[in-house]
């Protein structure tokens, strides 16, 4: 569908009429494998985060204030993660990629591998490893990392300081009806 020239709903209806229900999920399975990339990326954003804030926390000498990202380290660590990820999915995507232009006799891609095998998992990782080597399964990364490690970097920030900021306001509303109702009491 997402290959199509006639839009979502008419490219599903030319999939189920004139293919088969195969071809309706081809790209399934490995769309479920790559669910792991944010899986890596938060994972690794959220150990960075911790392991960087013990490090403040020891060298604040244990503070009242709570240790809070900046919004710069904040950034640099969602992008650090998002390319962790990327790196280590990628090669899932480029099979993705595949699977998905297996149709598109345009695209010169796609006219590189055997159709009979270019639809499946198995049959992509072949033929890339044949016609490409190892190296095939990383063409196109840095393309990839620059479409994805920005915005999700930006995500991450904006993320952290809408957390930090909630937590000051929670804390504040607290004190505030604590004094309130210490106040109500002793009058």
């Amino acid at each position: 569908m997402q290959t199509s020239e006639f839009g979502k709903a008419k490219g599903l209806w030319k999939t189920l009429t004139e293919g088969d229900w195969g071809n309706a999920f081809d790209g399934l399975g490995i769309s479920l494998l790559l669910t792991s990339n944010p899986a890596i990326q938060y994972t690794v954003f959220d150990q960075l985060k911790q392991n960087l804030l013990e490090k403040r926390k020891a060298k604040a000498n244990k503070e009242s204030s709570p240790v809070v990202l900046s919004a710069f380290m904040a950034f640099l660590l969602g992008a650090v993660s998002k390319s962790a990820a990327t790196v280590i999915t990628y090669p899932a995507i480029r099979c993705k990629v595949m699977i998905q232009a297996a149709d598109e006799s345009k695209n010169n891609e796609a006219k590189k591998f055997p159709k009979r095998t270019s639809k499946t998992i198995p049959g992509v990782i072949s033929a890339i490893w044949k016609k490409e080597g190892v190296l095939g399964f990383f063409k196109g990364l840095q393309a990839q990392i620059l479409k994805t490690v920005l915005s999700s970097a930006l995500l991450l920030m904006i993320k952290e300081k809408i957390t930090a900021t909630t937590w000051f306001l929670i804390l504040a509303i607290r004190k505030s009806l604590f004094v309130t109702k210490g106040r109500l009491k002793n009058p």
